[in-house]
């Protein structure tokens, strides 16, 4: 009878968190009729950029595309 091999659990390190940047410039509001902080968060496509790449915490990730969406549908920002 063969013996089961034993799966080693490699823990993965931890990368330094870097701050926000909405928070880091003081902004505690984010408003759709603010364009040109929107656009920041935009490819030029029209895609929203994902956190991992824009470096926003998760709050103000989703303020953002909440904003994002209210802006488009107010027709000032295009799909």
């Amino acid at each position: 009878m063969s013996k089961k091999k034993k799966r080693t659990h490699y823990v993965r390190e931890k990368l330094p968190t870097r701050p926000c940047p909405i928070t880091v410039a003081g902004i505690e509001e984010i408003d759709y009729k603010d364009v040109e902080l929107l656009r920041m968060f935009i490819t030029e496509k029209g895609k929203i950029i994902p956190r991992r790449i824009s470096g926003l915490n998760a709050r103000s990730q989703k303020k953002v595309t909440r904003a994002i969406k209210q802006a488009r549908n107010a027709a000032l920002l295009s799909f």
